[in-house]
């Protein structure tokens, strides 16, 4: 997925979006060790799925996506999080046609 993957980066996270098979799209979690101990991972990765949670029934079928958090991911607002992951969701093209439409049109 990394190598096929086209990835997207904000301060925050990194996004890796690949083609899949229809007609579900998954989405991955990773935090490494620079992150911080096991405690500061997980509660990134925590805090990425809850980020992520309103915008999957917005998600377009067939795609894998791999959110990487960054450093900064565990101690960012909870709204600047979720702001980068609509973001990079944008900027990938993952959301499905209506909202990509609305936010080019500034509406």
């Amino acid at each position: 997925m990394r190598r096929t993957g086209k990835s997207y980066a904000h301060p925050l996270l990194v996004l890796v979006a690949a083609r899949g098979e229809p007609p579900q799209s998954r989405v991955a979690f990773s935090a490494g060790k620079r992150v911080g101990g096991a405690v500061q991972r997980n509660r990134a990765k925590r805090r990425l799925r809850e980020a992520v949670r309103p915008l999957l029934s917005s998600l377009a079928e067939g795609w894998d996506l791999l959110l990487i958090a960054r450093s900064g991911a565990v101690t960012a607002d909870y709204t600047d999080l979720a702001g980068a992951v609509r973001t990079l969701f944008q900027k990938a093209g993952v959301l499905d046609g209506d909202d990509q439409h609305s936010a080019r049109a500034g509406g």
